[in-house]
């Protein structure tokens, strides 16, 4: 396995997750009940999973590994911007969602932010999915790929809130919410 192969793992989570959003924000225009709780397990998947580990991941690992050749240099600063985004967007959605727990009826901009992140998360996916091909192929060395891995591994924390993310997903998915 490899760094890339860790990161398109990352993604097909990501993915779920996307899903998970999108039947979420759909369901609040509706106006549906969604439990706080589901919501904020939602909230805190965008921020433990993405920002804190898998953004991190590419930030420090492998966009700095890729950059270091001074190839996609382009593509990089475009990422980190994109990531900056969505670190925005989840804090509004925290934001509003605060306002909602505490009474002010906010669910409308719950709905659009949540919105707003699915429809990042969709084209931001696919452009790092055509990255992550170019730099197997063009840039970076089997060895690269195996220190990365490595040291995404060596980090046995992170890989158990992995493990405990997915299992959020797995409930998230097994709501009626969702499911209906």
């Amino acid at each position: 396995m490899s760094a890339t192969d860790v990161l398109r793992k990352d993604h097909e989570q990501i993915k779920r997750l996307g899903k998970i959003i999108l039947k979420c924000y759909q369901n609040i225009y509706e106006q549906k009940t969604i439990p706080f709780s589901d919501l904020e397990k939602i909230n805190l998947i965008i921020l433990e999973f993405l920002d804190s580990i898998h953004y991190s991941r590419e930030e420090d690992s492998y966009f700095a590994c890729v950059g270091s050749y001074g190839t996609l240099k382009k593509e990089i600063r475009a990422f980190m911007i994109e990531h900056e985004f969505s670190r925005r967007i989840a804090k509004n959605i925290a934001k509003y969602l605060q306002q909602w727990k505490n009474g002010i009826n906010t669910s409308e901009p719950v709905a659009r932010f949540l919105r707003t992140y699915w429809i990042y998360l969709k084209d931001h996916l696919s452009k790092e999915e055509e990255f992550f091909s170019k730099t197997e192929k063009e840039v970076l060395s089997q060895e690269e790929e195996t220190e990365m891995f490595e040291q995404f591994q060596s980090q046995i924390t992170i890989t158990k809130k992995i493990q405990e993310i997915i299992k959020e997903i797995d409930y998230l998915e097994q709501q009626p919410w969702f499911k209906s």
